[in-house]
């Protein structure tokens, strides 16, 4: 029979490691949580202007904000890598794209914006936005220098940071710009439904009129 003090080893033992392969088991978040400070952080109604930018889109070719006035503008950031949070956002600009189609309205534009420009080339952004079946004349994949991202990435408050193990860890927000240029509403993280931005960007649409 052990004595007491080496039965407290094993137990302190036993629960060490019990932590150790929980911790090693446990997934990679490749994005930065949020945590909330307003009920409403889900989606935040803002008025907030879009500074002018300039990247590179995924055939190679020059995209200037500016080109985008008059147009309503949805956009995101994510990198084609990512195993979880980035898939779904883009699914979901998949579905308000087939929606838009189906009403036959192209005054908007839909922007998913990288957060890894070392692997995210033009040519791997085309490929990325090929699997949803993206109509790149409405909806532009767009990467650049990390300089020149950094820059917009700060502009929209969007946090980046490369792991240890090679995946990016990056704020999880999709915002809805109007005509003039003015981000109106923020979504953070993947909760907001395909419906509930359609009826945003329909309200944008209605009001310019």
């Amino acid at each position: 029979m052990l004595p007491t003090n080496s039965k407290l080893s094993i137990s302190r033992l036993l629960a060490s490691t019990t932590i150790l392969l929980s911790l090693c088991a446990a997934p990679a978040f490749p994005h930065l949580p949020i945590s909330p400070k307003k009920p409403e952080i889900g989606r935040k109604a803002t008025q907030t202007a879009v500074p002018e930018f300039s990247l590179v889109d995924q055939n190679g070719k020059p995209f200037r904000f500016a080109n985008a006035r008059g147009k309503i503008v949805l956009a995101t950031f994510i990198f084609t890598t990512c195993p979880d949070v980035c898939p779904l956002l883009t699914a979901k600009f998949a579905t308000i794209q087939r929606t838009l189609r189906e009403k036959k309205i192209d005054d908007y534009l839909l922007l998913s914006i990288t957060t890894d420009p070392a692997r995210d080339t033009p040519a791997a952004l085309k490929s990325y936005g090929e699997q949803f079946k993206a109509d790149f004349n409405h909806w532009l994949f767009l990467t650049g220098s990390e300089k020149d991202l950094g820059k917009v990435w700060q502009e929209f408050s969007v946090t980046v940071r490369k792991a240890a193990d090679g995946q990016i860890q990056h704020t999880t927000l999709t915002t809805l710009i109007d005509q003039r240029g003015i981000r109106r509403v923020d979504y953070y993280t993947d909760k907001w439904g395909e419906k509930e931005i359609l009826k945003d960007m329909a309200s944008l649409a209605s009001s310019h009129r």
